[in-house]
């Protein structure tokens, strides 16, 4: 009895150990609010939609609970038809496209219906190296034009400079294949 107690006992000092450095590290992650413009001599591979933008904009909100990113694109052409996973404009509800995103920093899934190709798109983020990194990781989900499909696209964002540079490396996968792109973004 006495050592169920002691491993008990050992258990929950362990866990209230645990739950102290999740907690540091939730207070000291990243704090990527601000406005940031996309420096296109600095990227690589950019989604035609961002490359043939005359500017990109995000504007990122952060509190303690959810971060929200709202893109906007000035003088781009019109986004191609035929499906998701192009890599650009205004998809919605997740990281691949061009509209507003919101998730929650607790690492839940946000789950956002897209009208456009009947699916839905769920995104969840992680802080990584300590809560210097986030990664945003959507699966969408959905049929367009009697086909399914699932594309998935995943950022890993990180502050640099002081917290004047944003660079996100994002991977997206879809029908379409494997788009890799590395955005960097000064801070306005």
């Amino acid at each position: 009895m006495k050592k169920i107690f002691v491993s008990a006992t050992l258990l929950a000092v362990m866990m209230i150990g645990l739950s102290a450095i999740s907690f540091a590290q939730a207070k000291e992650a990243a704090n990527f609010a601000g406005t940031w413009a996309l420096d296109k001599a600095k990227s690589e591979g950019l989604p035609p939609m961002m490359a043939n933008a005359e500017g990109v904009t995000w504007v990122v909100t952060q509190d303690g609970g959810q971060l929200t990113r709202e893109q906007k694109v000035e003088g781009a052409p019109a986004p191609p038809a035929g499906g998701p996973g192009g890599g650009g404009g205004g998809r919605g509800g997740g990281m691949g496209g061009g509209g507003p995103m919101t998730v929650k920093l607790d690492g839940s899934e946000s789950v956002t219906d897209v009208p456009r190709i009947s699916g839905k798109s769920t995104t969840k983020v992680k802080w990584m190296d300590g809560g210097k990194m986030l990664e945003v990781s959507t699966v969408m989900s959905g049929s367009m034009g009697g086909n399914d499909f699932t594309a998935t696209t995943t950022e890993h964002w990180e502050l640099a400079d002081g917290g004047k540079t944003l660079k996100v490396h994002r991977t997206s996968e879809s029908p379409r294949g494997t788009q890799e792109s590395k955005m960097v973004f000064t801070k306005k």
